[in-house]
């Protein structure tokens, strides 16, 4: 997925620079970084790709990788289990997703809003408390590796409520939303 030109601004903020220093940086002007941010202007495709380059080297050499944002104790629940535990677990612990296990293995995930679809239509509360997760589970969390960067992080969590972070295959931390706005 090629990043937008909306995502100049938006990594640019996430390290901290000004436009003047983003643009010194990749050899182009302040006024371009500035018309390309606020969607004024069209660049050619080598300029634009600089100023993605010179983003790309920054945020790794900041090291703000996956490793360092994730939370290690990951609750999940094996696919099999009733709702009943899903909804104790989420309660315990405040969250509102939790990732879906067979065995060792991410299969899926469960969230309130799976849950509540479940209530608003209309089916019976004890019945509804019966049910395996496997029955109204969602598609699974994506999975990325410890060393994945932030830009990574951030796109995935705008189209997921968490990312699982894995090592040598194995689940080692889960990544939400809420952890990046820790990080402010």
């Amino acid at each position: 997925m090629f990043p937008t030109l909306e995502d100049i601004a938006k990594r640019r903020r996430q390290l901290g620079l000004k436009q003047s220093e983003l643009a010194k940086m990749a050899g182009v002007s302040q006024s371009l970084i500035a018309k390309l941010e606020a969607g004024t202007i069209d660049s050619s495709y080598t300029k634009v790709k600089t100023i993605f380059d010179v983003l790309e080297r920054l945020e790794f050499k900041t090291k703000v990788q996956a490793g360092k944002v994730l939370h290690k104790n990951v609750v999940t629940v094996q696919k099999n289990e009733p709702l009943s535990k899903v909804v104790k677990l989420m309660k315990e612990h405040g969250y509102s997703q939790i990732p879906v296990f067979e065995g060792k293995h991410s299969v899926g995930s469960i969230s309130e809003k799976a849950i509540l679809r479940q209530i608003l239509a209309g089916k019976d509360l004890e019945q509804i408390s019966k049910l395996s997760t496997e029955a109204i589970m969602e598609e699974a969390f994506p999975q990325i590796n410890e060393d994945a960067p932030l830009s990574l992080i951030s796109n995935l969590l705008q189209t997921y409520s968490a990312v699982l972070v894995s090592k040598k295959g194995e689940v080692i931390g889960i990544i939400t939303k809420a952890d990046l706005l820790r990080m402010i």
